[in-house]
């Protein structure tokens, strides 16, 4: 579901840790006991790079840190941000798997230009939603060159 708001584009997402579903696939864990969590109002934000998620989010997962990146924030301030991975990220039924950027817990889910892209999304920003690529006739898929 998408929610149109004061021209921001929300969309709902389901976001689940990728160590948990390869115990799974080994069988030392049941699906039940994947860790997930839905977000009704993920903040899609072509501004930003990666999915980031709220520190409670990434902790309700149980993600690891794996490194610290430099990012340059709207004010033009260049900050650290801790990086965790990896997760499955769903929207509108198209799944890709990314890692994922700490922000702070007052700030909403961002959906940025990597996963967009991995999902093949695009932003009409007329409509505020998300469509299929055109480019692809709407269907999920990637280019090969």
């Amino acid at each position: 579901m998408e929610i149109a708001t004061m021209g921001k584009v929300l969309v709902s997402a389901t976001i689940e840790s990728v160590g948990d579903l390869y115990e799974v696939s080994k069988g030392r864990l049941k699906a039940e006991e994947v860790r997930s969590v839905q977000v009704a109002d993920a903040l899609v934000d072509t501004a930003a790079t990666y999915l980031s998620l709220p520190r409670r989010l990434i902790q309700q997962l149980g993600l690891e840190r794996y490194r610290t990146r430099r990012a340059r924030i709207s004010s033009g301030e260049v900050m650290n941000f801790e990086m965790y991975g990896v997760v499955r990220l769903t929207i509108q039924g198209r799944e890709c798997l990314t890692e994922v950027a700490e922000i702070s817990d007052n700030c909403p889910t961002l959906i940025g230009q990597i996963p967009l892209g991995m999902l093949d999304f695009v932003v009409d920003p007329i409509g505020q939603r998300l469509l299929g690529n055109p480019a692809h006739g709407g269907e999920h898929m990637f280019d090969m060159f």
